[in-house]
Formats: structure tokens, C-alpha cells, sequence
């Protein structure tokens, strides 16, 4: 099982759009921060003085990735229950939504998809309060809702979302971390830019080395964590050709299991927290099999310091994870031919009805 016992530095990669972007999410991150604390502030008394019953949020791509995050922290932190929204229903089918204290949490890079503003004007109708986190502020969908919180990510070029996603995940954790009023959270939040730029700099496994010739593997998490493997398994399928599923890694040992066996591919991110023994464990057993593992521990020393100590907070870790994953991801994207910032068939922004 491989993992990373040194603080050994990336290998040097061919620059690309999607490199140089990722490495710019520190930065957009402290943007984020130093620009929405004091509509954070205004809009996390508004929500414990008239909580939602409920919280929906609307995304698709690598912002539904986000929305998975989000739901693991509302649900341990504010335990509210969460709810991803099925943007056909309203798109697609028309249907109207009931009222009720629900809180929409619409997330996009690009705030322009048809079948994303079609859900969020759904829920508005019925009643719905709508908070936006979106990179465009002239988006429609920032006009749809009643609070915007500006992503401040910057232009995004590269088709492959990076930079945009982290400072999504730091947006949802901001929000959750004002709601919740947890001074130790948002304290940790304060060092995540430099946390993030630190990680950039390390590398967590030599996915070109494990996946250069790999045609399928899967991506377990668990938890807080859940949110970067299907990240990871997206970008590995948009940029590098790979078939990667993601999966919890109590789902996976399930039906999934049962092809893992000797030689096959797995990465797995594994946080510091109850849920990351768990994530551990699996990747303990499936190694034990002979599949070709390469875990990223927050808890594996990386020269002096943890991923674990460096983000301050286990919900932390999965931002520090994926900044560590991209470089690693890109590489790969070449060595096997493709070019990361223009996937075939994809476009930056995609306009699903």
C-alpha cells in the first residue's frame, strides 16, 4: 500500500491551465474569507434566529461535489437534514414545490445553467430563502437569490474546475462555521490559505506511476471526505480517460467489493476523524488482497507537520486533500496523452435542460 512518508516534493510536471489555476486556491480562498465576513455574520443570525426545517441544495459537476460536503457538514454541525435536489423535477417535469421553511444552498461556477436556475426559481415560488455561491456575480443566478456569497475565485479558463471547487468547499464550511457559531472552526478557517498553499507543494502519491496504464479504479472516503473522492473520480475521468467511481468506504464493501482483488486500483483520502479508521481499514484489507492502494492519511507525517495539524480541524482536510490531488491528477492527464484543460466533449460551462 502506498503512502507518503516524507515530505518529498511533486515531480516537476508540464504547466497546464488547470496546474496553474489549483495552485492560485489558496488565494482565492483568503478572498473569499476577507470579502463575505460580513454577510457570513448577517446571514448566520438570520438562520438561528428562523432556522429552515430542511436544507436543498442545487448543483451539478464539481459543485455537486461540493453540495455532498456541504451536506456532511450542516447535518454533524447544525443538524439540520439535507437534501440534494433532482434539478429534472423542476427542469424536466415542471413540478411545483410545496412551501415550508427550506433553505436552498444553489452552488455553481458559472450560475448560467438552465436546469440549476429552473430548481432554485422552483423552491423560490414556494417560499424558499435562496443563498448563492457562485464565481460569476453577474449570473443569473446570483439574481434569483437573497443572499450571494461571490465565490472570488477568479476567471477559471481551464475546463477542469480546481481552484473554484476549494474555494467552494471553504465557502460552505465559512457558512456552516458562522451558522453553527463554532469559534474553534473558524479559527482554523482563518490559516486554511496558507495551509492550502503549503499543501500544493507536497506530493500525496505517484498516481502516474499506479494509473498511467490503468483502464478503472475506485475512490474511497467516508465522511467530510466523501465529498474530494467523488471529485477525484470525476477528474479523473474528465481529464485522464479513467473509469474511477467513487465510494463510501462503508458502500464499497458492499456489491463493489467483490472486483477488487489482486492488482486493481484504488486511492483513498483518509481524515484524521472516526470516519477516516474507517477508510483506513478498507484500504488495509483491500491491500491485504493485493489491489495496487495508494491512500492519503491525514494522520501520515509529510516531512515535519500532518495534513492533519496543518488544516487545524478534521473538516478541514479534505480542502488541503484535493489541493495535494490536482497537481498529481494533471501530471497524469499527460502521461497519458490528454490535455487537462480541454477534455473532449466538454465545455467550460454546460448548459443541462
Amino acid at each position: 500500500m502506498q503512502s507518503e512518508t516524507a515530505g518529498s516534493p511533486p515531480a516537476p510536471t508540464q504547466s497546464s491551465l488547470m496546474d496553474r489555476e489549483a495552485a492560485e486556491a489558496g488565494q482565492a480562498v483568503r478572498r473569499f474569507l476577507t470579502n463575505n465576513r460580513a454577510i457570513l455574520t448577517r446571514l448566520a443570525q438570520e438562520l438561528r434566529e428562523e432556522p429552515p426545517s430542511v436544507v436543498v441544495t442545487c448543483a451539478r459537476g464539481s459543485s455537486d461535489n461540493a453540495a455532498t460536503y456541504a451536506k456532511y457538514l450542516i447535518e454533524t454541525l447544525v443538524g439540520i437534514p439535507v437534501s440534494s435536489s433532482a434539478l429534472s423535477v423542476s427542469s424536466v417535469f415542471g413540478a411545483e414545490m410545496q412551501p415550508g421553511r427550506v433553505l436552498v444552498v444553489a452552488i455553481s461556477q458559472s450560475g448560467r445553467s438552465p436546469d440549476l436556475l429552473a430548481a432554485v426559481e422552483a423552491h423560490r415560488r414556494a417560499g424558499a430563502r435562496v443563498v448563492a455561491l457562485v464565481n460569476d456575480e453577474t449570473a443569473p443566478l446570483a439574481d434569483l437569490a437573497h443572499w450571494v456569497l461571490p465565490l472570488h475565485a477568479g476567471p477559471e479558463k481551464s475546463v477542469a474546475a480546481t481552484k473554484s471547487f476549494i474555494a467552494s468547499l471553504a465557502g460552505v464550511a465559512a457558512l456552516v462555521a458562522h451558522w453553527a457559531g463554532d469559534a474553534a472552526f473558524d479559527l482554523a478557517l482563518e490559516a486554511l490559505p496558507d495551509a492550502l498553499e503549503t499543501t500544493s507543494k507536497i506530493a500525496p502519491f505517484d498516481l502516474v506511476g499506479q494509473l498511467a496504464e490503468a483502464n478503472n479504479l475506485f475512490v474511497i472516503a467516508r465522511g467530510y471526505g466523501f465529498a474530494v473522492a467523488q471529485e477525484g473520480a470525476l477528474k479523473l475521468k474528465e481529464t485522464c480517460g479513467l473509469h474511477a467511481e467513487a465510494y463510501s468506504a462503508a458502500e464499497v464493501r458492499h456489491g463493489p467489493m467483490t472486483i477488487i482483488n489482486e492488482g486493481f486500483p484504488i486511492v483513498a483520502f483518509a481524515t484524521s476523524d472516526a470516519s477516516g479508521d474507517s477508510v483506513r481499514g478498507a484500504a488495509a484489507e483491500f491491500a491485504g488482497r493485493g489491489a495496487d492502494v495508494a491512500l492519503l492519511d491525514a494522520l501520515q507525517p509529510f516531512g515535519e507537520t500532518t495534513l492533519a495539524a496543518l488544516a487545524g480541524h478534521a473538516a478541514l482536510e479534505p480542502m488541503l486533500m484535493i489541493q495535494a490531488f490536482y497537481p498529481q491528477v494533471n501530471a497524469l492527464s499527460l502521461a497519458r496523452g490528454f490535455d487537462p484543460d480541454n477534455p473532449a466533449h466538454l465545455r467550460k460551462v454546460t448548459e443541462t435542460l
